[in-house]
């Protein structure tokens, strides 16, 4: 896979993660594929296994990308995950090796209100 396949085959993968499609979202990986949840301090070996993670979550998840950036084999997407309509902002980093993610490392991040000694210098994101 070329670096120009690579943001389609992101733009694939995050679509079919919204959808619920957990066969296409899956197809990105490698079966030797790894995820990481820091936060949770969590490790999944295999994609299967990473898709049966995901497909055992009760939650009713959205995804909405705000951007795609990477290089070579080192990918970021930045995007809203929505789970029961309580939006976490997540960047997912993923690592490719001949085409598919070698290694994937997810962090979360809940919204806070902002600060008031900087609301003079900011403007509010949509």
């Amino acid at each position: 896979m070329e670096d120009r396949d690579i943001p389609v085959a992101l733009d694939r993968h995050w679509a079919a993660s919204d959808a619920g499609d957990f066969e296409a979202e899956h197809e990105i990986y490698r079966e030797d594929a790894v995820l990481d949840y820091p936060q949770s301090g969590e490790r999944i070996h295999g994609r299967r296994n990473i898709q049966a993670s995901r497909a055992a979550q009760p939650n009713r998840k959205r995804f909405a990308v705000r951007r795609i950036t990477g290089t070579d084999g080192l990918w970021v997407t930045e995007y809203v995950l929505t789970y029961d309509g309580r939006p976490s902002y997540t960047v997912s980093i993923m690592e490719f090796l001949d085409g598919k993610v070698a290694r994937e490392t997810q962090y979360f991040s809940d919204p806070f209100e902002p600060g008031p000694s900087r609301a003079q210098w900011v403007e509010r994101m949509p």
